[in-house]
């Protein structure tokens, strides 16, 4: 396994993190699957694991506290908070009193006294950074947190958080989470640059494009997904966006074959090897699936493999980037770009 520093935290991470997603109902994943994948990452060197409030309701952080008994100080573990509960519009965002509400209730569900890194899931438009970095600053000072990040941020958000916690002289973003892979190189062109510039630590989610750098999604061949309804759309060839992302899943297969990797070892072997990025999340839902995603845990990809991805997907283009959920408000909703 590989080891980095996550930013300037001075924290030394695997290269490889457990994304625990798929850990209850998302993943049909039970809790004698999330014991033992745990415990073979832990005992394959991962060190880090990030779970989410949001994730089955809940689910996934209560049945990774299952699994932890026991072996919590052999971790570097991080939560999120902020996406939505329910419908109520009480339970979401990152308010302070929703950030200290929901930061009590992952304590609860995971069976310990602190995390080490808390993400807010997604930026709330709804709430100034000075609100979420008073409150951040604060639960980090009662020792409920060690550190906080911000996950899928615009570039412009993490720089405008930047700014805030200077001027306000509060505790600031140490980490980042983007959606980073072969497929989805959007990151590469604003994002990455500026956590490298602020020191941020980097943990990029879907390395494997949701499956499709998985090895099992080929020209001619059934896709099945266990999320059937969720995920049909994703794999849908007729759509223009993944006809792009087939063709160049057919590119790449030679250039994985040639040498000698799997396209999951060349999926994580490409995003690991940018000079930004900490760890990438693997999120599988078996012990066979982390087995085949622990293979690429020390794959260093030579400089003519990733010229050869270059010629594939160019730098800094997602193929499909209404899947990465960062596009500003005002891209989705017409009335936040016309003038009244």
């Amino acid at each position: 396994m590989q080891y980095r520093t996550l930013g300037d935290t001075g924290i030394p991470v695997s290269a490889l993190a457990l994304g625990t997603m798929n850990f209850g109902r998302i993943g049909r994943t039970t809790q004698d699957d999330a014991d033992a994948i745990v415990g073979a990452a832990l005992d394959a060197g991962v060190n880090l694991i990030d779970t989410a409030d949001a994730y089955s309701a809940g689910q996934a952080e209560e049945m990774l506290g299952t699994a932890l008994s026991g072996r919590r100080d052999d971790v570097v573990l991080s939560t999120k908070a902020g996406l939505p509960m329910d419908r109520s519009g009480l339970r979401q965002g990152a308010s302070r009193r929703w950030l200290t509400i929901a930061l009590e209730n992952s304590l609860r569900r995971l069976g310990v006294d602190h995390v080490d890194l808390l993400k807010v899931h997604r930026w709330d438009p709804a709430t100034s950074d000075e609100e979420t970095l008073s409150a951040l600053t604060d639960l980090q000072r009662a020792g409920k947190i060690r550190y906080f990040g911000s996950s899928t941020f615009p570039a412009h958000r993490i720089v405008s958080a930047q700014w805030a916690a200077r001027e306000h002289r509060l505790s600031r973003y140490t980490v980042e989470e983007p959606s980073y892979s072969i497929l989805q190189r959007g990151a590469e062109r604003d994002v990455l640059p500026v956590t490298e510039q602020h020191g941020m630590g980097v943990m990029v989610w879907s390395p494997l494009a949701s499956g499709w750098l998985s090895g099992a999604v080929r020209e001619g061949r059934e896709i099945a997904t266990h999320r059937s309804q969720f995920m049909t759309a994703r794999f849908d060839v007729s759509l223009p966006h993944n006809r792009a992302r087939m063709d160049a899943v057919e590119k790449l297969v030679p250039i994985a074959e040639a040498a000698g990797l799997s396209m999951i070892q060349l999926a994580l072997g490409f995003v690991t090897a940018h000079p930004a990025v900490s760890a990438a999340l693997i999120g599988p839902r078996t012990v066979d699936h982390l087995t085949d995603q622990l293979a690429a845990a020390d794959t260093v990809l030579p400089a003519e493999v990733l010229d050869a991805i270059d010629e594939v997907v160019a730098p800094g283009l997602d193929l499909a980037a209404h899947e990465k959920n960062d596009a500003p408000p005002a891209l989705l909703d017409p009335s936040l770009r016309r003038r009244r």
